[in-house]
């Protein structure tokens, strides 16, 4: 049994696709197949299902695939425990992150750990589908670490490390009739159009949430996909919004309002397997990313 076998295996398993996991691993299609094929001969289990339209995990596939994630883990840790034996830390990191994440500076952070460590491999994301999404790729082994909007209790399975708290603000026009109040309550604005993030990204979890519990689930009319844009939209006359408190935007004609009684603050946690311990890489960029001269 070859670890490039298993790599084939894990990929189609998780893409269930021939075609998406040969383009994922840069593989002839007919490579990944033969690959498959020797493997499942060798167990003598099928590992998938496969028809005409779809290809699904066997019984026996689901048993063998966090056996195989788990031998791919090992090896790739011996491998790279005899490398920096020999020639410093090294490995690979694949760090998710957020369009928007208030005082933490990710670029210069992994720029300074690519100057002290340059033998490790650095790739970095944005989900597409915002904090839930990064979270489930860490979960799944898609990526060891993230930087995600949600608290603790939507992050199960997950190590989470706290690294700041904003608290939420309403954006309104400046000419909206509630525009020259102190504050505001959420439930003054049930009734408004939102401008606010896609569904999946915390913020947009969060506030979600606020308004079902009132038992006002709440009209979003835009999406976008930065946080930073938010603004622009709200002046536009477009709706009003309910975001986490940021830097100021240079949009004139907006005025953000503190939120009274509502208790609503967005968390930035860095998060990692907790199923599995880290590589000396990933911990060393964890112990980093939290320390606090760096954030």
């Amino acid at each position: 049994m070859e670890t490039r076998q298993l790599e084939y295996f894990v990929a189609v398993a998780e893409e269930l696709s021939f075609t998406r996991a040969a383009q994922r691993l840069y593989a002839v299609q007919s490579t990944v197949s033969a690959a498959v094929r020797a493997l499942e001969t060798e167990l003598g289990a099928r590992l998938f299902d496969r028809s005409t339209r779809k290809v699904a995990l066997s019984a026996a596939g689901v048993v063998f695939l966090p056996e195989a994630k788990a031998a791919i883990e090992a090896v790739e840790r011996a491998r790279a425990t005899v490398q920096e034996a020999s020639a410093g830390l090294r490995g690979s990191l694949r760090i998710g992150t957020l369009t928007a994440i208030g005082s933490v500076d990710l670029p210069a952070l992994l720029g300074a750990f690519h100057r002290r460590y340059p033998l490790v491999d650095i790739q970095v994301t944005v989900s597409i589908t915002g904090s839930t999404g990064l979270a489930e790729d860490v979960r799944q082994g898609r990526l060891d670490a993230a930087l995600v909007g949600l608290p603790g209790v939507d992050l199960p399975g997950l190590d989470v490390r706290a690294l700041e708290s904003r608290p939420f603000v309403a954006l309104l026009p400046h000419g909206h009739p509630l525009a020259r109040e102190r504050e505001i309550r959420l439930e003054s604005l049930a009734r408004e159009s939102f401008v606010d993030m896609p569904r999946g990204f915390g913020n947009r979890v969060l506030v979600d949430r606020a308004y079902d519990a009132l038992g006002s689930p709440r009209r979003v009319t835009v999406e976008v996909a930065d946080l930073r844009t938010v603004p622009g939209y709200v002046r536009a006359g477009l709706g009003i919004a309910v975001i986490p408190e940021v830097p100021e935007s240079g949009e004139v004609d907006v005025v953000a309002l503190p939120l009274a009684g509502a208790g609503l603050d967005w968390p930035l946690n860095l998060v990692s397997a907790s199923a599995k311990p880290p590589s000396r890489a990933l911990r060393t960029l964890l112990d980093l990313v939290t320390a606090q001269d760096h954030i």
